[in-house]
């Protein structure tokens, strides 16, 4: 009806011109069709003023239902069940190193938990460097977790100019709040010219938001111990020992101090403790000269600044001479019956019991003394497992995120996630891709602790079935993060390779949970089919690449996780990306795996599986003839460059700006195979998408062999050494990244690959099992060696020299190194 009502309104607007040399003759009439129009026009001015409001409204709640989904959790139950990270679902690990940006700390798995942690400050002129969290440029020469079985105990080592701290830790289950846990700190000094500086250590406690804390002080400057409460908790008891020699015997002296401020906020502890530091007091040990060093005044908080209604932190500082052992305990208040304190000589008791049965565990499920691996490699490779168990971390907040159609970011729903990260240092944070991987390995160790993992990923999927790339929950994580990076915005995807960890559980998983994960798998394969999809069928593309393509030598892919790898030179729609199809391959056959064990429907999985694996399809849409290797299409031109260009001065008088990097393209861009041998080229052979007989076989395992090309002495180079972008810089401050360096994650789904090939009936076999064995031993030497070197596990690795690069500690997907040598795909 309404389309016939603008249609009338038309027809007398056509009308009305022919009446006008008519209106004497006619005025009657004339007067009665005027009134006619009159009512007309009315009627088609309502209308369209309420055509035009309708479709602003429809537009206005097409962007509000939009904004409303992206924050929406995803309406299916939840993957984790309600309560089952608490004190009496799970206690075994409701306390643990869930901090893992700290050099040493513990908390709970629970929002709003009382946290505690460890400081130090070697006494130094001028006042030294106070040590608190894991830093990449200015922290320790060399940390990590040397025995950390993810739940009950850990051994880190900390090297810092001098200084060896071995902090452990031991929990003890019993009543309704997680059981009691005590640390120990162990302090000396390497051989060095000069007197032993002093050495203060500072433990502390502090409630965030909830709790309440009471000091128990020894003559008015020793912080004995606090006794608290808190809703997770209930009551509980921490006791701060005095410091013993090394034996553990005999007493240390030492000097207390004390402070109690309000807490600003767990961002911001090391500032608060820094600028509380002052040099009044004196170290005075009877018959020994007297040092004046730096220390906490009893009470602090920032001075201008009004007590923020947060908490309270209460820390103990106790400062001495090494060598020494300190030892802090914690008491549940409803832990009843326990056989005495775990300190002194039973808390070495206990520690010696948890790292027998670590290593005996460790051997079990790796079996390297069995593969004839020396005892120096075996405590490399229990150090990469634990390193990556120390770095697991409970986070709580809020994500800021932005959909294509919102002018301004908003936070997401308050969300948990327990993960691990890629790094202490400089990624202490969960990253989606990473994390299928770190999983690879942690499903070997402790099967149901990586199911959780997964199921806290896919919990964080909101109602459109997406799940940000990027975690930054709360504001310890978010200190870490430059503004910049903050956002995270709904059309990027990531590799799915939770996917990888969850083929390799599948065998033994509970159906009830995968019962709860596979609505969500649903979702999250659907999301992607729907919003990464390519030009043409069964093609997909990467959304979210920079779209200021020409201040980039190529246009950085971070939606991919490969960041800098050469693509197409000039984003557009176009584009057809090899990598993102071989991970819906995978998608599709572990979506169909799960919903066969469930009894569900898994015909159009399996069918989508067949024909994203179908290898002539493949071939026509990714095999480039003049690379002789798959690759991406799209707008591409392989003649651009980064030159120099000379700023124009602002005005006259005024000096020009500084000369920048710029984007050249020399030649036009047209749609064709983007020529770069590399990582992606390598994928349909990673995800083992090539039958063990296919023609294209033998080329892509020559090109990997081919030291011009991908192969190194330190494992496989991320792209081709004759490529025009080999270790080329992105812009003038962006260093290449995925350009060359060796990367133990793609490595490791390499070798993957080439075992499966060799275990495979086909003309290929004897030779994918002479690059497996030569791969192997080139990754795990080369890895080991630089570990030796360095005391860390590197982010990737140069393909020159073999040496570490990028961040480090970087015990995420560079600790597959110990399934590498386990053999254990």
């Amino acid at each position: 009806m309404a389309g016939e009502r603008r249609r009338r309104g038309g027809d007398g607007l056509r009308e009305r011109p022919r009446e006008r040399g008519n209106r004497r003759e006619r005025a009657e009439p004339q007067r009665g069709a005027g009134r006619g129009w009159a009512r007309a026009a009315a009627l088609a001015a309502a209308l369209a003023v309420a055509v035009l409001a309708l479709g602003l409204a429809a537009v206005e709640w097409d962007r509000w239902s939009a904004a409303s989904r992206l924050v929406t959790p995803h309406p299916a139950p939840p993957a984790l069940p309600p309560g089952s990270t608490g004190p009496l679902a799970s206690p075994h690990l409701f306390w643990g190193t869930y901090r893992p940006h700290v050099y040493f700390g513990m908390k709970t798995r629970s929002p709003r938990s009382l946290v505690t942690g460890l400081m130090w400050l070697q006494q130094r002129e001028g006042g030294g460097a106070l040590r608190h969290t894991c830093e990449q440029s200015d922290g320790p020469s060399r940390y990590g977790w040397r025995m950390h079985d993810g739940e009950s105990f850990g051994v880190q080592e900390i090297r810092d100019e001098g200084l060896v701290l071995k902090t452990e830790f031991v929990k003890r289950p019993g009543g309704e709040h997680g059981g009691d846990w005590s640390w120990r700190v162990t302090a000396r000094t390497e051989a060095a010219g000069g007197p032993t500086p002093l050495l203060s250590l500072f433990f502390y406690v502090a409630t965030d938001e909830q709790g309440t804390l009471w000091p128990r002080l020894d003559n008015g400057t020793q912080l004995a111990a606090v006794t608290g409460t808190t809703e997770e908790l209930g009551r509980f008891t921490l006791t701060f020992l005095p410091p013993t020699t090394e034996s553990g015997e005999d007493p240390k002296y030492a000097s207390y101090n004390y402070l109690e401020a309000p807490s600003p906020g767990l961002h911001r502890l090391t500032e608060l403790v820094r600028g509380s530091l002052s040099n009044r007091f004196v170290f005075a040990p009877p018959g020994r000269p007297r040092r004046r060093f730096f220390a906490v005044e009893a009470l602090g908080g920032f001075p201008g600044e009004p007590p923020p209604p947060r908490g309270r932190l209460l820390l103990h500082q106790v400062t001495l001479e090494p060598p020494a052992v300190a030892e802090v305990t914690f008491e549940s208040g409803s832990a009843a019956g326990r056989p005495g304190r775990l300190a002194g000589g039973t808390l070495s008791a206990a520690l010696s019991r948890h790292a027998a049965a670590f290593e005996s565990r460790f051997e079990e499920t790796f079996g390297l003394a069995r593969k004839g691996f020396p005892p120096a490699q075996r405590r490399f490779a229990q150090a990469a497992l634990s390193d990556l168990l120390g770095g697991m971390g409970y986070f709580h907040g809020r994500s800021l995120v932005q959909g294509p159609r919102q002018e301004r970011p908003v936070p997401a729903a308050e969300a948990a996630l327990f993960t691990a990260v890629p790094s202490r240092s400089f990624f202490p944070r969960g990253f989606l891709w990473d994390e299928g991987f770190h999983q690879l390995l942690l499903a070997r160790w402790a099967p149901a602790l990586s199911r959780e993992v997964i199921a806290h990923w896919l919990d964080l999927m909101n109602a459109e079935g997406w799940i940000p790339r990027e975690q930054i929950l709360g504001e310890e994580a978010r200190a870490k993060v430059p503004p910049e990076f903050l956002l995270q915005r709904s059309e990027t995807a990531n590799p799915p390779t939770l996917l990888l960890a969850l083929q390799a559980l599948l065998p033994a998983a509970p159906l009830p949970y995968l019962r709860r994960l596979f609505p969500r798998l649903h979702a999250w394969y659907d999301w992607y089919n729907r919003t990464q999809a390519g030009p043409l069928p069964l093609t997909f593309r990467w959304r979210g690449r920079d779209p200021q393509h020409e201040l980039f030598l190529n246009p950085k892919t971070l939606a991919s996780g490969l960041d800098d790898y050469p693509r197409a030179s000039h984003p557009s729609p176009e584009e057809r990306h090899l990598d993102l199809r071989c991970w819906m391959a995978l998608a599709s056959g572990v979506l169909a795996a799960v919903a066969e064990r469930l009894g569900e429907p898994a015909g159009l999985y399996r069918a989508a599986e067949q024909a994203l694996s179908d290898n002539e399809l493949l071939e026509r849409l990714h095999w480039a003839p003049e690379l002789g290797a798959f690759a991406d299409y799209g707008n591409h031109s392989a003649a651009v460059g980064l030159r120099w260009q000379r700023g124009m001065p602002a005005a006259p008088g005024r000096p020009p700006p500084p000369p920048r990097l710029v984007r050249e393209v020399r030649e036009a861009p047209r749609p064709q195979f983007v020529g770069a041998l590399g990582y992606v080229s390598l994928f349909p052979l990673l995800l083992q998408l090539l039958r063990p007989d296919s023609p294209r076989l033998p080329a892509v395992l020559a090109a990997l062999r081919d030291e011009r090309q991908l192969w190194t002495p330190f494992g496989l180079r991320s792209l081709s050494r004759d490529s025009p972008f080999y270790l080329q810089r992105n812009t003038q401050h962006d260093p290449p990244y995925w350009r060359g360096s060796v990367w133990v994650n793609i490595n490791y789904l390499a070798l993957r690959a080439l075992r499966g090939y060799a275990e495979a009936a086909g003309p290929q076999r004897e030779r994918a099992a002479e690059l497996y064995r030569e791969l192997r031993h080139n990754l795990v030497a080369n890895v080991y060696r630089q570990f030796s070197e360095s005391g860390f596990l590197w982010e990737h690795y140069s393909d020159s020299t073999g040496r570490g690069q990028g961040c480090r500690p970087f015990a995420g997907w560079s600790a597959l190194v110990v399934l590498v040598m386990a053999e254990d795909y």
